[in-house]
């Protein structure tokens, strides 16, 4: 081995020494170790990124957008183990690039990353660093819609983030063919993913204003790209694409659509071994992403928690996941990483729902008096998470439940419905 070679891996095993040090003194002190390791790994060695992601034979895989990323990124992920390689990702959902090099501080053994490929979810914005380090080999980009203001500007500005993504990827470009400002990105290979104009009307697009009605099929344009994946058509439980027809495990017409989406890129991930029935029978044993759809058991009644983080997502989760017979609980917060601006609530049709038992947060009130100026009611209103939860599990014995949660607060809530789950304080 070169002189050279046997210093950079003696600098890349002195990082993960390091990394994997300060994981534990994190977990030590109640952390998760999630960006900490990594933001010491950055300042200790700037190239160790690239470093390790050239390790990987097939190289790496990116999925950004504004939603789906983190369900999107878990399906590939399970696809490609289907077909026997070998996948490095980040499955905690911490998707800067110090959550990357966190998840493979923790993976790597003697300063290797043993995996084959690596399929990584990555933040928009914080996509266009990694980039900026590492070229992908492809790129699957899901979306531009309406989040955080506070954080992305306006949707050019998304846009502006994914075509960066898309000009450094140096094989395939997945687009999804339904979203304008995506189908339009420059790319050297794009491939499409799409839907039929049988469930158009499942996926309200943010053009449309609140109140009007849901897209029409007539309304979708006719000359749309073809596409290698097509979402047909979508029932309880299954999906139907071009390729044929799965079971599913994840909830929701979205979850349906993040699977075409993934199912387009595990094709250009497996050129030649790609095979459709092992896919669609893979998809089936997929579990819904953390906090994303997970169910949870208390008190011998199902809680099912949902992420809701912006008008587009809230109202597809809504009108396709909304159940009148559960207990309804809405929680709110506007920390940084759930964006500070909430006046997106109000572009939220939230008339699906007959009655709202519980909204807690720290914008519970604005919650409460959106839910009021719809004339839905609204039983009780808690800012504290942890007191509006034992109340709502409290006051609905039995029933199965819904809460709606912001990214923070559904964090917090997690935690505190798994301890409830398994019976511990």
């Amino acid at each position: 081995m070169a002189r050279g070679s046997i210093r950079a891996m003696r600098s890349v095993r002195l990082t993960v020494w390091f990394g994997k040090a300060i994981a534990r003194l994190t977990r030590l002190a109640g952390g998760h170790a999630s960006a900490l390791p990594g933001l010491a790994a950055e300042r200790l060695d700037p190239d160790f990124l690239p470093k390790i992601m050239r390790q990987l034979p097939l190289g790496v895989a990116v999925v950004s957008g504004t939603n789906g990323k983190t369900t999107t990124t878990k399906i590939v992920v399970e696809l490609l183990r289907a077909a026997g390689l070998k996948v490095f990702t980040n499955p905690s959902g911490s998707n800067f690039t110090r959550g990357v090099i966190s998840a493979a501080i923790e993976q790597m053994k003697k300063g290797r990353l043993d995996c084959d490929i690596a399929v990584l979810e990555l933040d928009e914005a914080h996509a266009v660093r990694f980039v900026d380090k590492v070229a992908p080999t492809a790129a699957l980009l899901l979306n531009v819609l309406r989040d955080q203001l506070d954080r992305f500007g306006e949707i050019d500005t998304t846009a502006r983030y994914l075509g960066a993504i898309a000009a450094r990827t140096v094989g395939p470009v997945v687009l999804n063919r339904e979203d304008p400002l995506v189908a339009s990105l420059p790319t050297r290979q794009p491939v499409y993913f799409g839907y039929s104009d049988k469930v158009a009307a499942l996926f309200p697009s943010d053009a449309e204003l609140y109140g009007r009605p849901a897209l029409a099929a007539a309304a979708v344009p006719t000359d749309r790209p073809v596409a290698a994946v097509v979402l047909e058509d979508l029932g309880p439980g299954w999906a139907a694409f071009n390729l044929g027809t799965a079971r599913l495990s994840l909830p929701g017409a979205h979850n349906a659509f993040n699977a075409a989406a993934a199912l387009a890129l595990a094709g250009q991930l497996l050129p030649g071994r790609f095979e459709a029935d092992q896919a669609l029978r893979a998809l089936a044993a997929v579990e819904p992403a953390f906090g994303r759809g997970e169910l949870f058991t208390v008190d011998g009644a199902l809680t099912e928690l949902l992420l809701v983080k912006n008008p587009s997502g809230f109202r597809v989760v809504l009108g396709s996941q909304a159940s009148r017979e559960a207990a309804v609980m809405i929680a709110v917060n506007d920390a940084y990483a759930d964006g500070r601006d909430m006046s997106w609530l109000w572009d939220v049709d939230f008339s699906v729902l007959p009655a709202v038992a519980q909204v807690s947060g720290v914008r519970a009130y604005d919650m409460a008096l959106r839910l009021d100026c719809q004339q839905i009611p609204v039983e009780a209103v808690e800012p504290d998470l942890g007191a509006a939860l034992r109340d709502f599990l409290a006051k609905t014995p039995g029933q199965p439940k819904q809460i709606y949660a912001s990214y923070t607060a559904m964090l917090a809530i997690r935690r505190l419905l798994k301890q409830a789950a398994e019976g511990t304080p």
